[in-house]
């Protein structure tokens, strides 16, 4: 565990195990204890990352607001501080945002990305109109019932009220997040750097349809897409098991890809 520093912030991480790297970012709710599920499985095999942006855990969280335009650069402090390469970055809903920005401006240091229940914010009116859609129907439900199934919630209460408390111990909420949608790359932004890029999306996802997110990745070239049968907006959470299967498969691809360059 450390500390890193983007433009005077200080940026708390923890870094797992060794092998190939993934580094995961959490969403609004969330923060680096949120991975407790992807770490202990996974830091055997890969150096597993998990990092606190601004305003989340326990990062710096004294700024009177939250720009989320900084984000990316919290990530690519991280991976400086730790001297990362080939990095596979795991973005969760609006971090899948500034993963895919950190990937874009460091190549030098990021293999890949997985979006994880996002676009990462790929402008596109096409892809734009269809998450609106899609949002028009999420605020239709409870907040819970958009992020896990009522059947996850009966069957694992215990589960169901620590994902509820994680969203407590940050100081930035959603409601304070600004420019989370400002300046999002083109599709031809993302598909000139020649990013790998993964879309990870669960089938019940009640925030972001599987419809939506297949033509995304219909739309974005030589993109990879894992739809999860099953799955909700917070698979991570509810079937870890799935969620990191599908991990482990784009992290070994991408050490295969690198390891014949």
């Amino acid at each position: 565990m450390g500390f890193a520093h983007s433009d005077g912030t200080s940026i708390y991480y923890e870094r797992h195990g060794s092998g190939p790297a993934v580094l995961f970012v959490h969403g609004s709710g969330g923060h680096h204890a949120a991975w407790w599920q992807q770490v202990a499985p996974l830091r055997e095999r890969y150096t597993v990352v998990t990092v606190d942006l601004r305003g989340f855990g326990n990062s710096d969280s004294t700024m009177p607001e939250f720009d989320s335009q900084d984000f990316p650069e919290d990530i690519v402090a991280v991976l400086d501080q730790e001297d990362l390469r080939d990095v596979l970055l795991v973005g969760q809903s609006i971090g899948a945002v500034a993963a895919l920005r950190a990937g874009l401006r460091r190549p030098d240091r990021v293999g890949g990305v997985v979006l994880a229940h996002s676009l990462g914010g790929i402008d596109h009116p096409e892809l734009s109109a269809l998450v609106a859609a899609d949002r028009a129907e999420a605020v239709k439900l409870p907040v819970l019932d958009r992020l896990l199934s009522r059947d996850f919630q009966k069957r694992e209460p215990a589960r169901t009220l620590l994902f509820q408390q994680m969203g407590t111990f940050n100081t930035a909420k959603m409601a304070d997040l600004r420019n989370l949608s400002t300046g999002g790359p083109t599709v031809n932004e993302v598909t000139a750097s020649g990013l790998p890029v993964c879309f990870l999306a669960g089938a019940n996802d009640a925030v972001l349809s599987a419809a939506t997110v297949t033509r995304a990745h219909e739309l974005l070239p030589g993109s990879r897409l894992e739809l999860v049968p099953g799955a909700p907006h917070s698979m991570y959470w509810e079937a870890p098991e799935l969620f990191n299967a599908a991990v482990v498969r784009v992290r070994d691809d991408l050490t295969h890809r690198s390891a014949a360059v």
